[in-house]
């Protein structure tokens, strides 16, 4: 008789999840996975798709306020903020049901409730319905960071997630956090029309990034009208009918109609019997090897649960490459220094590989160029010629090993470098890999050579 398909028990359906169930599936296991909200979990519902949804709007909003630059007679229109809400929604939605729809296609058993371990081969759902597994991946996410200081009571004092079906835009918005999702929020609500102040508790925004790549968008912002508290870190957020103050350590107090926690994140494993079976965590992050493997060989975790880049891409390779490992074929653990990534401002922000400061720290000679955009036919002609595109190279053998990219589409553009870093491109074939003319990606040959 043909033995039975192993038992893939999955807790989280978030990108980690549903790349972990598809693939699994795909290769024989009998999948099933729990999810306590929708498919998809927080980067469809409150995260990634809706914020961008978002900037979709504020984007556009930018153009018609360059519009003028291009010879048209335009201004910004107003915001309706029920339909930007429904469009997220909507768009969330449909994401969320195609997913679904995928996930039953294939077979996966997809149960609504919230899971916990029981043992190291089982699991309960909602106190009540037990589950067996042969292999287990934890994906359960994160939630925003909330201290003790702010009362978040989704009006006026908000999280990132109580930011889409606000009845109108922030008159006056003072945004904590000047990390990348506190960053885009600027971005998009100076855009929809609020009085935007930033409360930075370093000297720059970004202040793990490149300091070039973090003094555009700075100055990108002090254009716009942005208000930025330098050195300052918010201690108390003091809220009333009429708006709020955020107390700063050094005295300051920034006032607005609303604020919003943009601080960073704490995983979702509270709760989840990892006690039960002896798996570690690290401030409530769980441990895991090179193989996303627990100190429990055949339980699993992934996603910002781990605290590993919280980056959707990075959780749905890990749940791919977790569900090969999973079934006993061959993987190549993921490489984390070449791990691209974007900010969603405009003008956005890319960049993979190695930065200026790491080689700096690890004593690595590097060869770096830079091309302003403004030396761009493509960027000059759409009225789009702030930033740069920076490549980074060992001066020895020419390998590119990494870069930066401020500027319009910058997202899209950086997966030519991250290419280029994961093959070991030298600079000499991006220099003579002929670009369309005229493109933005001619800055990224320029810049080779």
């Amino acid at each position: 008789m043909p033995a039975e398909p192993l038992r893939f028990l999955i807790i989280g359906a978030g990108p980690a999840g549903t790349a972990a169930a598809t693939n699994a599936a795909a290769l024989g296991a009998k999948v099933t996975l729990v999810e306590s909200s929708v498919v998809g979990g927080a980067a469809h519902l409150w995260d990634c798709i809706p914020s961008k949804t978002m900037t979709a709007t504020a984007v556009r909003i930018d153009s018609m306020r360059n519009a003028p630059r291009l010879g048209l007679v335009a201004a910004p229109g107003s915001v309706d903020s029920a339909q930007l809400a429904n469009r997220i929604t909507t768009i969330a939605g449909d994401i969320n049901r195609s997913w679904e729809g995928l996930l039953k296609s294939q077979g996966v058993d997809i149960v609504t409730g919230k899971a916990k371990l029981a043992g190291v081969n089982e699991a309960v759902v909602d106190n009540t319905l037990r589950l067996r597994f042969d292999r287990c991946l934890l994906s359960t996410g994160s939630d925003p960071r909330v201290p003790e200081w702010a009362p978040v009571d989704g009006k006026r004092v908000l999280t990132t997630r109580d930011v889409y079906d606000l009845p109108e835009v922030p008159e006056r918005l003072v945004v904590i956090g000047s990390g990348v999702t506190g960053v885009e929020f600027v971005h998009i609500f100076e855009s929809l029309g609020s009085e935007v102040s930033l409360v930075v508790s370093r000297q720059q925004i970004l202040p793990h990034r490149d300091p070039e790549v973090a003094a555009v968008l700075e100055e990108n912002f002090l254009e716009r009208g942005v208000r930025l508290v330098l050195g300052a870190r918010a201690v108390g957020i003091e809220a009333s009918a009429e708006g709020v103050k955020v107390r700063c350590d050094d005295g300051r107090v920034v006032e607005g109609t609303h604020a919003l926690l943009a601080i960073g994140s704490i995983p979702n494993t509270a709760g989840l019997g990892l006690e039960q079976v002896g798996i570690d965590t690290d401030g409530g992050f769980i441990k895991v090897d090179e193989n996303q493997r627990t100190v429990v060989p055949h339980i699993y975790a992934a996603g910002d649960c781990t605290g590993q880049m919280l980056l959707s891409s990075v959780a749905a390779m890990q749940g791919r490459k977790i569900a090969r490992h999973a079934l006993g074929l061959p993987v190549i653990p993921i490489d984390y220094s070449k791990v691209s990534q974007a900010i969603f401002t405009e003008p956005e922000i890319a960049s993979v590989g190695l930065e200026e400061a790491d080689a700096a720290a690890q004593g690595r000679k590097v060869r770096t160029t830079k091309v302003p955009f403004a030396a761009n036919a493509r960027a000059v002609l759409q009225g789009n010629p702030g930033g740069f595109v920076k490549v980074m190279s060992d001066p020895a053998t020419g390998v590119i090993l990494g870069g930066s990219i401020v500027g319009h589409r910058a997202s899209e553009l950086i997966g030519i470098l991250a290419l280029a870093v994961k093959a070991r491109v030298t600079v000499s074939v991006l220099v003579e890999t002929l670009m369309v003319h005229p493109s933005l990606s001619e800055a990224l040959s320029d810049a080779a050579e």
